[in-house]
């Protein structure tokens, strides 16, 4: 029987401190945690210091980091250019309400990268950043209405979270909306509001937008939605999704807090997407809190104040504060072409290394994913939309099984969501990656109800 207490090494995994702090953390918070995202089966980890490509928590256990605080960390922990110009800056003041130079200098390198940007705003999250794209596309087009891909993450606005926890109960009753809410109470008028689209579905796009296009602002969408499956859009429904928004007067807003990783001018142009707004976060941010609206001018001037109140006004007591500012210029300078056709490079081999092991087991896995991006499922043909993609139960304790293995193994590894490269890693880091995955695939063929329990 595989042991979850022993490494590969043969060493015990200790989670005694972890245990203690979780102990604390129940008597001040909620279920002992301060987000819903964080693992917790049977405790969480609790992080003492990062280093490079890899984690140390609190019993001193060396971990790979293949979260990298859900892709936000594209160059891994304490990455010393950005380190040093923070701990300079502290020193002459972390926030104020007046503009610094910090917000211009990192506003002008992602305007000169992307190419859908040419104003933007700052605000602090990729939450605000979508909210605050869906809001520019209302006061634009005057209209309330918003589309968007079935099952994808968007954060937590409302009107960007329903439709994201459909499940086969859902899509498989004709006579319920997939436009379900997300929490219990949410307004029911919300999803009156709200288009949910198959990702990859022309035809679905076409017949949805058709019948709710005059109250529609924008079609919301990440170029490949991780919730839904980290899956690669097909340029068919990309084109699609241009068209029938240009025919009918609304707006495109890509969403890329997560997938602005993919190249050194994001997603969208990756994909050949052309949206009228972008939002951004994460890897903008050098490691501290950051989102981004960005987009053409024209729509853009609606957040304009220079006669008087803007048709959206948006403000932020953190918003374009210097330690993010900065933080964000330190850490996207360093990621050049080079910087990111090398962190390609890595996700390619690591790509093809699980494959290999899939193929040489005929194992019914899948890998998805792009650039410093990967996502293992359970399934035996790739997935490519959310329906297919979704986890039975049975499958999803066989994915818990394999974060776990590989926690053993000493690899963080997210369960059912996207997995994620840093600079910091080498390719022996990669190596080790399949190396666990084909550990997995061996155990599970000696005793399938045993791996990685």
């Amino acid at each position: 029987m595989f042991n979850p207490d022993l490494s590969r090494s043969g060493r015990v995994f200790s989670r005694s401190r972890s245990e203690h702090f979780f102990k604390r953390g129940r008597r001040v918070f909620p279920t002992g945690i301060t987000r819903v995202t964080v693992d917790h089966e049977p405790s969480p980890l609790y992080i003492a210091r990062g280093d490079g490509a890899y984690l140390i928590d609190v019993d001193g256990n060396r971990l790979l980091d293949l979260n990298n605080n859900f892709t936000t960390l594209i160059h891994g922990h304490g990455f010393l250019p950005v380190a040093d110009a923070v701990a300079d800056l502290l020193h002459r003041g972390t926030c104020f309400s007046n503009p610094t130079e910090h917000e211009i200098t990192l506003a002008e390198l992602l305007i000169e990268r992307i190419p859908a940007v040419e104003h933007i705003r700052f605000v602090n999250s990729g939450t605000e950043a979508v909210m605050f794209a869906i809001k520019a596309a209302r006061a634009f087009t005057c209209r309330p209405g918003v589309a968007r891909i079935e099952g994808a993450y968007h954060g937590a606005y409302d009107w960007a979270e329903t439709g994201q926890a459909v499940s086969p109960a859902i899509w498989n009753d004709a006579q319920r909306s997939p436009a379900v809410p997300a929490y219990r109470g949410m307004p029911p008028a919300v999803g009156e509001e709200v288009t949910v689209i198959r990702f990859n579905d022309v035809e679905d796009l076409e017949r949805r937008i058709a019948s709710a296009a005059p109250s529609l602002a924008c079609i919301l969408i990440d170029p490949m939605p991780s919730r839904a499956g980290l899956i690669a859009p097909e340029p068919i429904f990309l084109a699609a999704v241009g068209a029938i928004a240009r025919q009918h007067g609304i707006l495109v807003v890509a969403d890329e807090v997560l997938n602005l990783r993919q190249s050194y001018r994001g997603a969208s142009a990756r994909y050949g997407l052309q949206p009228d707004l972008i939002a951004a976060g994460k890897i903008i941010g050098g490691g501290f809190p950051i989102g981004a609206i960005g987009g053409r001018k024209e729509v853009m001037r609606v957040f304009a104040s220079d006669s008087g109140t803007p048709p959206l006004p948006q403000g932020g007591t953190f918003s374009a504060n210097p330690v993010s500012m900065v933080a964000g210029r330190v850490a996207m300078e360093a990621m050049t072409e080079a910087a990111f056709a090398s962190l390609e490079s890595l996700g390619d081999s690591i790509r093809a290394g699980l494959r290999r092991e899939i193929a040489r087991r005929g194992a019914a896995f899948s890998v998805t994913g792009a650039a410093s991006l990967f996502r293992i499922h359970p399934k035996r043909k790739e997935p490519t939309d959310f329906r297919e993609a979704y986890l039975e139960p049975a499958e999803a304790e066989l994915m818990a099984r394999l974060s776990r293995h590989f926690l053993q193994c000493g690899i963080l590894l997210p369960n059912g969501a996207a997995a994620c490269l840093s600079t910091a890693m080498t390719s022996a880091d990669g190596d080790a990656v399949v190396s666990a995955f084909a550990d997995f695939l061996s155990a599970l063929d000696a005793n399938p109800t045993e791996a990685g329990m």
